[in-house]
């Protein structure tokens, strides 16, 4: 009898700490107000926490806000650029943070043809246009609802918005999981279209606007890029890395290479490249790992993308203030934008980024932060 009890108050307590841990583990949600766009739209700011990152998001633009993530002494601090308020975001196009699409990066001449009809897309970046024309994803509210650990946002894009053909509908999830932040994109269409999404944040593991980046370590899983002409365009060509500045398949501190002589860095005045990852498309796998030294923090990037645009802030030049009033300068973040090569609709031998009524576009980005010493 006495053993039975015993046993009894041990299952109850082991019940009790499986319990605790559980609920430990899901993602706390809040929601407050955000602003209202131009045309009086109510905007939410939604704070997604789970004691081991803290995530802030709009669902203006889906854009990531802030993100918190701890040092190796538990300190945290918020690790991607932006702004305090919603008009900062809705007057400046840094695209801090934001959902990117229909089409992310650039497509050639604002143009490109698509079962034999050619279409054109509004120029915003010289003669071309970028990620996704003048007002993209980035710029409209997004219809949000909570979900397991994160919230879901959809928009439909008219057929015909920025002049892509086909109402598309999108969804983007975030969700905590851990120390990861986990985004899934989904997207369908009533027409024949072209679809590039991707995620625009601004990383600075020492801490946003806390000096440069150039001292940030980075691995990037990728033995070829898609060099480009001097307006950024890819040439089609796809190149190997060995014995480039843009070989970082082992470690490379950014700060080694940035300034060496080579056409495609005086291109980008630094890194701004497409890397052709080394995983099989549709496969998740880790793309690139950035490890801060200061505060050892570590990145790491997953993707089911084919492709990940390498990116370090070239053109912060010092006009923006962002969050807690800190300037924005060259080199003050990175970005590692997973996405399908710039520019594919103009370039047959690239992987296709087409999608037909009756096809569901699926891909899957996860940011996963941890801490240490090197």
């Amino acid at each position: 009898m006495h053993t039975n009890r015993i046993n009894c108050w041990v299952a109850i307590f082991a019940g009790l700490i499986i319990l605790t841990t559980t609920m430990q583990a899901e993602t706390k949600i809040t929601r407050q107000a955000f602003g209202h766009t131009a045309d009086g739209t109510p905007v939410n700011l939604y704070t997604l926490a789970d004691g081991k990152v803290e995530l802030r998001i709009t669902n203006y633009g889906g854009i990531i806000v802030s993100l918190r993530a701890p040092d190796r002494n538990g300190r945290f601090d918020d690790v991607v650029l932006g702004y305090d308020s919603l008009d900062k975001y809705i007057a400046k196009t840094a695209y801090f943070g934001a959902i990117i699409g229909r089409y992310a990066n650039r497509i050639a001449h604002g143009s490109f043809q698509l079962d034999g009809k050619t279409y054109s897309i509004p120029k915003n970046d010289g003669d071309n246009a970028l990620h996704g024309g003048i007002r993209g994803f980035d710029k409209v509210v997004w219809t949000a609802r909570e979900i397991k650990d994160g919230i879901e946002l959809t928009y439909v894009s008219k057929d015909g918005d920025q002049g892509f053909p086909g109402a598309l509908t999108t969804t983007v999830r975030y969700t905590l999981d851990g120390n990861a932040l986990r985004i899934e994109y989904s997207a369908s269409t009533d027409k024949d279209t072209v679809l590039n999404l991707t995620n625009h944040s601004y990383f600075n593991l020492a801490g946003q606007a806390k000096g440069d980046v150039l001292l940030h370590v980075v691995t990037i899983n990728a033995s070829k890029i898609t060099p480009v002409d001097a307006n950024l365009i890819p040439t089609g060509e796809l190149k190997s890395v060995e014995d480039t500045p843009f070989d970082f398949r082992t470690p490379h501190v950014i700060g080694e290479r940035i300034d060496a002589t080579d056409e495609q860095l005086h291109f980008g005045q630094g890194y701004d490249e497409n890397f052709v990852l080394d995983h099989p498309e549709g496969q998740l796998a880790e793309a690139a790992e950035v490890y801060e030294p200061t505060t050892g923090r570590i990145l790491k990037v997953l993707t089911t993308q084919p492709a990940v645009q390498f990116y370090t802030g070239n053109h912060l030049d010092g006009s923006i203030t962002g969050k807690e009033g800190r300037v924005y300068r060259p080199r003050f973040a990175f970005c590692l934008e997973t996405q399908h090569y710039p520019d594919s609709p103009n370039h047959a031998n690239f992987p296709s980024t087409e999608l037909k009524p009756g096809q569901e576009f699926h891909s899957v980005t996860v940011y996963q932060f941890s801490a240490g010493s090197r």
